[in-house]
């Protein structure tokens, strides 16, 4: 019998720890949005949004939502000390300048050279690129959150992407809810499994080949 696959906000809290003190993260649509909620213990983590805002906290409770603080998904944001806030126009020459330490962004596919596809399906014939493209070039490092599989159970991380490129060769770490793996040049090196999984189970739900990293461990938090 196959595991348990992790939760959203698991996935989100493994990603969380990859977080430097000092960094500049932005977050994009889903799972990555949940990553302001889990901000390591002793770091400080500042997060930028494309609609104007650096330096927020985590999401509002419920009955403190404020209209004017929302993230790029517009999700309610928490009021912090520093929080700052501008035109979006400053928000993308941020990013565009360069000074965006870590992007976590979503995905349909990655390819096993790290190319990234999460603004359109095909079949639906409909997409939105957002700030997606300008992060996938700008930010000095690109993470990916996602489920490991589609919700018909094909494989997201692919040989070669088959839905239009978002950005090549832009992804370094690929984090899902049963394996953690990082893109070299040498090709896709399975670093982590979630909790009772295999590597020959992970394989099985990979598109590309996976490279055994010899010191692979189990997903910890």
């Amino acid at each position: 019998m196959t595991a348990e696959k992790l939760s959203r906000e698991i996935i989100a809290m493994r990603v969380a720890q990859e977080l430097n003190d000092g960094d500049v993260v932005n977050l994009g649509l889903g799972i990555p949005t949940l990553c302001s909620q889990f901000v390591p213990e002793g770091r400080a983590v500042f997060y930028h949004s494309e609609s104007g805002v650096l330096n927020y906290g985590p999401m509002a409770e419920e009955g403190e939502e404020d209209q004017d603080l929302i993230n790029a998904g517009g999700q309610f944001l928490a009021p912090v000390p520093g929080m700052s806030f501008f035109d979006s126009g400053s928000a993308f020459a941020m990013i565009r300048g360069g000074h965006i330490d870590v992007t976590v962004l979503g995905a349909l596919q990655v390819s096993e050279k790290g190319d990234l596809a999460n603004w359109m399906i095909p079949s639906r014939g409909i997409g939105n690129v957002g700030g997606a493209m300008d992060l996938a070039v700008g930010a000095k490092r690109v993470i990916v959150s996602m489920e490991h599989v589609d919700r018909e159970g094909n494989p997201k991380v692919v040989i070669n992407c088959s839905f239009p490129l978002t950005c090549p060769t832009c992804v370094d770490m690929i984090v899902t809810d049963i394996a953690v793996i990082s893109v070299e040049e040498e090709g896709l090196i399975l670093r982590e499994t979630a909790p009772g999984w295999t590597v020959a189970e992970i394989q099985s739900q990979t598109g590309a080949k996976l490279i055994t990293s010899p010191l692979l461990k189990e997903i910890t938090l």
